[in-house]
């Protein structure tokens, strides 16, 4: 059986350095004190340790900088945020620099090899295949779009960007019914650790409940474990979580993305302010 604390330990010494690496061309990683800040995409990116160091006046100088640095590029960004960081009053101060918290997100640990082979059987008429060109991966960002009811256009870019950068990191999948993009789903390699990472997942509403979700977890973990890995992490959605546990999976966390926008203006009074 999966020892959680032990997953944790893992996944906090392999996989937190990794969210900085592999970054495409134009994207920087710049360390501020105990942070990583990821700089030249969509939105800005903040990477911390387990434990920041920081406390009180110090901690608050650190959060504004990274909110100061992006709101004079007049970008947003996202300080991802686990249950178990330290210190426990970080939520608070992201807070009351004008960072909000969005939809927590389970963090999700399982054995590669296992995964593998719980895939499930998919209607005649889907088919599942690796793609990787423009074309295709527009197509993926249109489908994003339509489950998410929001502007996706940037992920095509994005996913290209990180193909050019890394070929071997990165590979994505879709499954597709009768000519139409019906669901996408990625596989990220760590190298150098035990843990490759399953992103997007995907499906169009009246394709759901069909196995074709569960297909392409088992199809990533076959890749995985082709590739040497023994264990797969995710970031998992209420929705999806309950399917990634029937699969074995186990959780370990959870993460809140805490999000700043030039929209939100830059509080002056309370902790993490200027004042």
């Amino acid at each position: 059986m999966l020892d959680p604390g032990q997953l944790l330990a893992a996944y906090d010494l392999q996989v937190r350095p990794t969210e900085h690496e592999g970054l495409p061309e134009g994207v920087r990683a710049e360390a501020d004190g105990p942070i990583v800040r990821v700089v030249g995409r969509k939105e800005g990116f903040i990477s911390a340790p387990r434990d920041l160091g920081l406390n009180g006046p110090e901690l608050d100088a650190l959060i504004r900088r990274q909110r100061d640095f992006f709101a004079a590029r007049g970008e947003a960004v996202e300080w991802k945020l686990r249950s178990h960081h330290l210190p426990t009053d970080l939520p608070g101060r992201l807070a009351a620099a004008g960072f909000h918290a969005q939809e927590e997100e389970t963090v999700l640990v399982g054995l590669a090899e296992e995964m593998a082979a719980a895939g499930a059987p998919t209607p005649e008429e889907v088919e599942l295949r690796e793609v990787e060109g423009e074309t295709d991966l527009r197509r993926i960002a249109a489908l994003e779009a339509a489950v998410w009811g929001e502007d996706r256009s940037w992920l095509s870019d994005d996913l290209l960007a990180r193909k050019r950068a890394d070929p071997a990191r990165l590979r994505i999948l879709w499954a597709t019914a009768e000519g139409e993009v019906v669901s996408a789903a990625w596989l990220e390699f760590n190298p150098g650790t035990e843990f490759a990472g399953l992103w997007g997942g995907s499906t169009l509403a009246g394709w759901r409940r069909r196995g074709i979700y569960r297909a392409l977890v088992a199809l990533r973990a076959q890749l995985a474990v082709a590739a040497g890995y023994t264990y797969l992490q995710v970031d998992a959605s209420f929705q999806s979580r309950p399917i990634l546990e029937r699969l074995g999976m186990v959780a370990v966390t959870s993460t809140t993305p805490h999000l700043w926008t030039p929209g939100d203006g830059l509080p002056t009074v309370g902790p993490g302010s200027p004042a």
